[in-house]
């Protein structure tokens, strides 16, 4: 994205570092529980071996597939309501195209891959108050 500097605005300039990782065999409780970064409204799910695929699992998910279903969060394990694999979006994209990449495929948010591991977390309000608020 450009600003009125002309100044490329990509994903890494806007994205959160800051995200929780946790292995999709844990209960929903206990995902919950180590979560130190709720700002991020979801957690990764890592990967179980090299050519598996990172996971993901919205806060948005737990209140549809357990709060609302009236399922116990100490029965409901991670791995059963987790997106996988996921759509990654490339650091040094621009936030321009990161936004219409978000359009097509109907996401609210995203991990950020570089060399095959998660670096942050792209989301649309990333993109509007630190892309084009703050540049």
């Amino acid at each position: 994205m450009m600003n009125s500097d002309n100044k490329l605005i990509r994903v890494s300039d806007v994205m959160k570092r800051k995200f929780d990782i946790i292995d999709g065999r844990m209960t929903v409780r206990e995902a919950l529980s180590t979560m130190k970064h709720d700002e991020t409204k979801l957690l990764i799910v890592d990967k179980r071996y090299d050519a598996d695929e990172y996971g993901m699992v919205l806060i948005s998910d737990i209140a549809k597939e357990v709060l609302a279903k009236d399922r116990s969060p100490d029965r409901v394990n991670i791995y059963e309501i987790m997106v996988k694999p996921l759509l990654p979006v490339d650091p040094d994209m621009d936030v321009r195209y990161c936004a219409r990449f978000f359009e097509r495929f109907s996401l609210s948010r995203a991990p950020v891959v570089k060399n095959k591991e998660v670096v942050g977390i792209i989301s649309y309000t990333d993109m509007v108050w630190k892309g084009l608020v703050k540049f």
